[in-house]
């Protein structure tokens, strides 16, 4: 290992609590072509377990670590080229420890434009602010007179050039920038003032026409409701150290860094030079470097809120492979339905019209019936959009005229977010050619139903909903993220190879999209695998590919019964002779943990599979195949609460969180508008982050504290102390905490009816960022 990638390793184990050693086999395997998920899954004897989370940190942070190395031996060439590497500067660049602190380091030798300092020292004036530094008791003016010449006429455009010299040390000063930059940090307050004349047409951003808080501190929804506000000209933003105290305590370390301690005549000129310096120069360094601070943090902060909703929605719970209708609800267009089997395979569409004009209500529920009937519908999805409300209702009531000996479904509200965006896809129209758009769209809500994962994985996540002021970050970092997420998602939970979709297929680990589609082109044109080896046959997928694959697909009811498992198949010779062990059938221990209890991992233990995997396999062996999601359960919505104007103050109502912000959780309560549980509100204890106490999905008893009608927003309460008003949990404008908007829904059910669920597919906080803005 050279300096640097040991400078590196070390760096990286001290950020994710791990040994330099560990975190060397990680980048090994890496930068070798393993994936994240195969390293963290197969790999745990060589990074000493490193986790998921843990080697995503690791590779962001190679990232950034390795463009730092890269950057810092191109400043020392630069330097070198120069003449003017010193020991000391060398000394100073190998342990800058950002990038931030190699540009600082940088400045004086980065070459660039003809500056005026630069000028004033081709006139001759370098030595005259010397002499100034040197003789304090002198005045200033009577030295700057030995200085005139053709170039400079007058004492005053010498004594300005010796300034221009000064400010440009200051501002190049790598000491003193990072002692400012850290001061700020700690101590600078941003402030946010309305520009004249815009109050009105920036009305949503009213909290910050007057708002000053600490820099280091502030939440990142309500930086980004700021900087929005300042990129739509609404308001000016200034970060600068607070006037009365933090003001004196910047000109102190600037009068430190040139020592002016005395009341001199040169004292006073170095004085007002200084404060100069900070007004003309280094104060819009400093602003310029914590505002791109400001936003890259705020930056971060939003996409991992974004980044952990959407993990909590792929791996919400799945209803199930069981028969669902899906209903896409319209009024004027129609109510469009799709019954897929158990396994998602479309059977059957309809158009229902029991809406205005045709107000076809009968021929609706006679519609309904007969597919429940004939297809055996065990679940009805309904979408959350436009006429949700009316569509719940009329399935309620035809529930109550099935015939008798017919089981009843159970009707789900699901989210409609991002269906439309995959209606129209390429995708949707290769699998469904000859369907209206419409009724893709029935599809996708009766699958996103029984497999949420496998069906919102054929969907851009930009485009799901669960995000905090999404199109205000970086897009490509944001990208970035959330692909992992799903990658993630998909290798956790593991794919069916016989009935994956290449969507799906295409995040399993070590395929992407070619050898997804290649490998459902094969199984259509040859039929079902019969085993994990089949891939091989697969045009294009080679060893390596198969390695980092294989664990993560199952074939149900093979040959081979651990196909069907995690055990990855290099280890099946281990896993067979912890069966011999057991001195029964394969198929007989897979299951049985109580077959399995008296065997000590130790035993296994060989040259090639440590403890880890052993224990790994064990466990597989216990439970063949296990989903790591929750079981699926559903929100019972209180009867006659169908609308905003339904609700009043303490109100007791159960709900499913739908969003998780940092200011607190998005509940649907079947009200056509989800409601704010402020973060104050969520627990009888101080809550610092909402995903400590809620994640998407979740079904919460919640208390209604305040509703606003005309502006649609609903405050509610999780604290069982009764504490708290409707001051305290609602909505603020400008501060990201927006009305919800899911589309219209209804808790209501007919008395024969099982009550109305939800599973928890929400899109509130997109939508009410989009209102809020």
């Amino acid at each position: 290992m050279t300096a640097t990638a040991d400078r590196i390793a070390r760096t990286i184990a001290q950020e994710i609590n791990a040994s330099a050693a560990q975190v060397a086999a990680a980048v090994g395997l890496l930068d070798g072509g393993a994936t994240v998920p195969f390293v963290a899954r197969y790999r745990k004897e060589a990074t000493g377990g490193l986790d998921d989370t843990q080697l995503r940190q690791l590779s962001d942070r190679l990232t950034y670590l390795r463009e730092l190395e890269a950057r810092r031996e191109t400043i020392l060439g630069s330097i070198r080229d120069q003449g003017k590497l010193t020991d000391d500067l060398a000394r100073a660049i190998a342990g800058a420890d950002s990038k931030a602190a190699l540009e600082d380091l940088y400045l004086p030798y980065k070459p660039k434009r003809r500056t005026r300092a630069m000028i004033a020292r081709e006139n001759g004036l370098e030595p005259l602010l010397r002499a100034i530094m040197a003789d304090r008791a002198a005045v200033p003016e009577v030295l700057a007179a030995d200085y005139l010449s053709e170039a400079v006429g007058t004492t005053k455009a010498a004594l300005e050039g010796a300034r221009d010299i000064l400010a440009e040390e200051l501002s190049e000063n790598a000491g003193l920038l990072g002692r400012l930059r850290d001061f700020l940090r700690a101590e600078a307050l941003i402030t946010a003032r309305v520009v004249a004349g815009k109050e009105e047409a920036g009305a949503k951003f009213s909290d910050y026409f007057d708002h000053s808080e600490k820099w280091g501190t502030i939440p990142s929804h309500r930086a980004l409701a700021i900087l929005r506000a300042a990129r739509e000209d609404i308001v000016t933003v200034e970060i600068a150290p607070e006037p009365e105290q933090g003001f004196p305590r910047v000109q102190a370390m600037i009068a430190a860094e040139i020592g002016i301690p005395g009341d001199g005549p040169g004292d006073a000129w170095l004085r007002a030079a200084a404060a100069w310096a900070w007004r003309v120069k280094l104060s819009l360094s400093m602003h310029l470097d914590l505002m791109g601070e400001l936003r890259a943090r705020a930056h971060e902060e939003a996409i991992a809120v974004f980044a952990r909703n959407l993990r909590d929605l792929l791996l919400a719970a799945p209803a199930g492979a069981r028969p669902t209708l899906g209903l896409d609800p319209g009024i004027r267009t129609g109510v469009k339905a799709a019954v897929v089997d158990a396994t998602g395979k479309l059977l059957e569409t309809a158009t229902l019209y029991p809406f205005q004009p045709k107000n076809d209500v009968r021929g609706a529920q006679a519609m309904l019936v007969d597919l429940i009937r004939r297809h055996g519908v065990e679940l009805v999805a309904i979408g959350n959009g436009t006429a949700s409300r009316e569509t719940e209702r009329l399935v309620a009531e035809t529930l109550g005229l099935l015939p008798e000996g017919v089981k009843r479904p159970v009707k789900v509200i699901v989210s409609e977010a991002g269906a439309s965006v995959y209606s129209a896809s390429e995708l949707a129209a290769r699998e469904f050619p000859d369907l209206d758009v419409s009724l893709r769209g029935a599809v996708s809500i009766a699958r996103r139903l029984q497999d949420p994962l496998a069906e919102l994985v054929k969907i851009e996540p930009q485009s799901i909903g669960v995000g905090q002021y999404q199109h205000d970050v970086d897009q490509r970092r944001l990208a970035r993220s959330l692909e992992a997420v799903v990658e993630d998602a998909v290798n956790a939970v593991g794919v069916d190879l016989n009935t994956a979709s290449a969507p799906l297929l295409a995040h399993v680990a070590g395929l992407g999209p070619a050898l997804a589609q290649a490998i459902v082109a094969h199984r259509d044109a040859r039929g079902a695998f019969a085993s994990r080896r089949a891939l091989l046959e697969v045009g294009g997928l080679g060893p390596r590919a198969f390695e980092q694959c294989a664990g993560f697909l199952r074939i149900r009811d093979g040959a081979e019964p651990l196909d069907a498992s995690s055990v990855h198949p290099e280890a099946y010779g281990v896993a067979r002779r912890i069966v011999q062990a057991c001195g029964r059938d394969i198929r007989q221990i897979m299951g049985d943990a109580a077959a399995l209890k008296g065997l000590r991992p130790e035993d296994f233990v060989d040259d090639a599979f440590g403890l880890p995997t052993v224990r790994d396999i064990l466990a597989e062996l216990e439970k063949p195949g296990r989903d790591p999601r929750p079981s699926f359960v559903t929100a019972t919505f209180t009867d006659g609460v169908e609308d905003i104007r339904d609700l009043r103050p303490g109100m007791l109502l159960e709900g499913t969180v739908t969003n998780v912000a940092a200011f607190g959780a998005f509940v649907d309560i079947g009200v056509h508008q989800d409601g704010l549980v402020h973060v104050s509100q969520l627990a009888d204890r101080f809550v610092k982050d909402p995903h400590e106490v809620v994640k998407a999905g979740d079904v919460v008893k919640v208390r209604v504290l305040e509703v606003d009608i005309p502006r649609k927003r609903i405050g509610l309460s999780m604290r069982r102390d009764g504490a708290g008003s409707g001051r305290d949990a609602a909505p603020k404008p400008g501060r990201n905490a927006a009305k919800g908007k899911g589309g219209p829904r209804s808790g209501s059910a007919g008395p024969k009816a099982p009550p109305t669920a939800r599973g928890g597919f929400g899109d509130a906080l997109v939508a009410a960022m989009k209102k809020d803005r």
